[in-house]
């Protein structure tokens, strides 16, 4: 059966409207869809070399083909990809010179119209326009979707499960679908056709096959809408959520701050009785949910972060954003949690990788590093245990700190005086010296050209380093990042891995990573130097005595801190 354009106008427009109404999109779109269709069909029916034009009236629905016949100017027109001639179109175009032999008033863009009779549609040509008409109204409705969905984000949503394949579940939504995949469900939560799905939408993709309209329950923006429904003082922003930190299913951290002294914010989540986050957890499966107060100051929020522990002490290393925990031996268990679930949790709440030990391993530390320090003080200066113990005690920690620091800070320490110090120092420069020869003597059979040297901020012990790490010329330092240098963190199976830099044992800050590489850049002449940088070398400034320890063994030596 075949079917004419022809046909009954007002069958035309009620047809558009249905479709419109039903996908929830323009009338005018599915009319603009039909003109297609129909224009494909008579290109195909008179031939496809022909500028062939279809308008359906909107109001009446009286529908109109045109054959189109545009002025051209007679200079020949070239194809800017391939360079190639463009013939001229016969069946579509004329040139200038031609057209003025019948039309005094031809312009090159004008055109001639000839309106073209109905015809019936074929069987091919039904198919064909069937296929464009329903491409044009999908396209248009994953763009409708695609729109009401994308500001959207952040929100929850209810739906009705449509489909579960292998544990992902596509959530009609009523104008639209969602895929709520696998990770994103609570474990153990399984859902089956026709179920209410509550969740949150966490992102909206525009792709080839449609909007993805992304859902989950274990993302910790539903736990936090959760409570904005529940709690009205989070809804009304007089209490703020901060951070969130999730095991789903399992267990959950959730920072909150007041924005009114007057209200405590731990204290209205958690509701009269628990009746507040009881209805979340309830709704998370029984989700057992630690409700913290946010802190601006990062070791009190840390210490809050890993409730129920106490906490007996805190250091932290900001430029790796790592921190050290100390705990008292019998809360060591309760800290790190359930297969390590606490430490996680607080580590991911407050952006901090987290190391925890106890007081009798903190102090065991203590006394291995004074330890170490005082049998590193016996070896290189060639003193007693007691004269070494005292030095260390001081806060002396390096041969460094003791070569060159002001003699009055030795001769002061109980029992010495200004000949001690001056012998102290003494055999402090002598060990450097020898030492100094022999990183020398490394770095040179390591290869490790001298030019290297040369570049401010390079020292002996990081030339061997550097060589060791297959760092050879001011080249090889130049063509490295910061990050080659300090060593990075990587997640490597879900966890976080730390991959050590080349200048790892230098702890070097990010700034002086940089800063060391572009002045490798400069003395290799990829770059000009920063007259900025470079400014101020007339100055004469105040004679450090520590300059002398820098210029072999680097800025980076510990200070006496005594």
């Amino acid at each position: 059966m075949s079917t004419g354009i022809s046909a009954n106008r007002l069958e035309l427009l009620q047809i558009a409207d249905a479709v419109a109404r039903e996908k929830s999109i323009e009338k005018e779109i599915v009319i603009e869809a039909i003109e297609e269709a129909i224009q494909k069909a008579a290109r195909t029916r008179y031939g496809s070399e022909h500028d062939i034009r279809v308008h359906i009236d909107p109001k009446t629905g009286e529908t109109t083909i045109t054959r189109v016949v545009t002025v051209i100017d007679d200079a020949p027109r070239v194809d800017p990809e391939s360079g190639e001639l463009i013939e001229v179109n016969e069946y579509a175009e004329r040139r200038l010179s031609e057209a003025l032999a019948t039309d005094n008033d031809a312009v090159i863009g004008k055109t001639y119209t000839e309106i073209l009779p109905p015809f019936e549609f074929g069987r091919v040509q039904t198919q064909m326009a069937r296929q464009v008409v329903t491409g044009k109204v999908r396209e248009a409705e994953r763009e409708r979707q695609f729109e009401e969905f994308k500001d959207r984000v952040g929100e929850i949503v209810n739906g009705v499960a449509k489909r579960v394949e292998y544990g992902n579940v596509v959530v009609d939504l009523g104008r639209g679908e969602g895929i709520m995949r696998r990770d994103q469900s609570i474990p153990r939560e399984a859902f089956q056709v026709g179920d209410r799905v509550r969740a949150y939408i966490y992102d909206v993709r525009r792709e080839t096959k449609g909007p993805q309209i992304m859902l989950s329950r274990a993302h910790g923006g539903f736990m936090a809408k959760l409570f904005a429904q529940e709690v009205p003082e989070v809804y009304d922003g007089v209490i703020e959520i901060r951070a969130v930190a999730r095991d789903p299913g399992s267990r959950a951290k959730m920072a909150v701050v007041s924005n009114d002294s007057s209200i405590d914010p731990v204290g209205a989540c958690v509701g009269m009785r628990g009746s507040r986050v009881q209805a979340v957890v309830a709704e998370l499966q029984g989700e057992k949910i630690d409700i913290i107060q946010w802190n601006g100051d990062e070791a009190t929020f840390l210490v809050n972060a890993l409730a129920p522990a106490e906490v007996t002490k805190v250091v932290m290393d900001e430029e790796d954003e790592r921190v050290e925990v100390v705990v008292p031996d019998e809360q060591l268990s309760l800290a790190i949690g359930r297969r390590g679930q606490n430490v996680r949790l607080a580590s991911q709440l407050t952006g901090w990788q987290i190391d925890i030990m106890t007081e009798s391993q903190e102090s065991e530390r203590r006394q291995r590093e004074f330890a170490e320090r005082t049998a590193l003080f016996q070896e290189a200066l060639d003193v007693d245990e007691v004269i070494a113990q005292l030095l260390v005690t001081e806060g002396f920690a390096t041969v460094e700190d003791v070569a060159y620091v002001e003699p009055d800070e030795i001769a002061v320490i109980e029992g010495f005086d200004e000949d001690t110090a001056e012998e102290i120092q003494a055999r402090a420069r002598d060990f450097l010296d020898k030492e100094a020869a022999e990183y020398d003597a490394k770095r040179r059979a390591l290869g490790v050209e001298d030019d290297l040297l040369n570049v401010d901020g390079v020292t002996l012990p990081m030339a061997v380093a550097l060589g060791e790490g297959d760092v050879k010329s001011v080249e090889d330092l130049a063509g490295l990042v910061p990050d080659d240098l300090r060593g990075y963190y990587e997640n490597k199976a879900g966890e976080r891995v730390r991959v050590p830099g080349v200048l790892d044992s230098f702890t070097l800050s990010p700034e002086d990573a940089e800063a060391l590489i572009m002045r490798a850049r400069v003395a290799a002449g990829w770059i000009e130097p920063d007259p900025e940088v470079e400014g101020g070398e007339d100055e004469v400034a105040e004679e450090d005595p520590m300059d002398e320890a820098r210029a072999v063994f680097g800025d980076g030596a510990p200070r006496h801190g005594g």
